[in-house]
């Protein structure tokens, strides 16, 4: 059992989480969720422990009762100029900065925070014990899976649906025998070894 979470002493509090730091392709996206007290919503928990029918039902729901909710990216030429780990923080700090409402405290997953213009504080788990941190792994977990479907469609022989990008057995014999996408981390070994052949 993940203990439980303190919360701080805030008045709108965003949660931040994101999605798609391991995969060799594609965006990290994350997202930031400012969550309604007048609106609960059951069921939220950690994105990758929820099946996909239950994600899009939650993703919508996020959605339509969120008080503001905002995605942030950053692009694979942003992941191989500055490396995974920052690339992942300016990620966070764009979704942040999106949300129409400021917050005055901001959750993120993991444990580590990107610099922001407000109080922050890392979870450890938090994608499990923290409900804000919960729908924005939701909300950044279903589009970033939806863009790996779209990819799919224009590079069908790499599987990207299926392995949304992770280096599965499959997706890295594929990359050895066809070469790197334009939508590759070209600093990611895997895709680096895949080009030198």
């Amino acid at each position: 059992m993940t203990e439980a979470f303190i919360y701080p002493d805030a008045r709108l509090i965003a949660g931040v989480d994101e999605v798609g730091r391991g995969p060799l392709v594609g965006a990290v996206v994350t997202a930031a969720v400012i969550l309604d007290p007048a609106q609960p919503i059951v069921g939220l928990a950690d994105s990758k422990k929820l099946s996909e029918k239950r994600r899009l039902a939650l993703y919508d729901e996020i959605l339509a009762k969120a008080l503001s909710w905002s995605l942030g990216r950053a692009e694979p030429e942003e992941i191989d100029r500055l490396n995974i780990l920052h690339a992942t923080m300016l990620a966070m700090q764009r979704a942040v900065a999106g949300l129409h409402i400021a917050p005055d405290m901001v959750l993120i997953d993991g444990n580590r925070c990107p610099a922001l213009p407000m109080r922050a504080q890392a979870v450890v788990k938090g994608d499990s014990r923290v409900a804000e941190i919960s729908a924005a792994s939701i909300l950044a977990k279903v589009t970033r899976d939806r863009e790996m479907t779209d990819l799919d469609r224009a590079f069908p022989e790499y599987g990207f649906a299926q392995h949304k990008g992770y280096p599965t057995a499959f997706h890295l014999e594929r990359l050895a025998a066809l070469g790197a996408t334009e939508h590759h981390r070209r600093s990611f070994a895997p895709v680096r070894r895949a080009l030198e052949l």
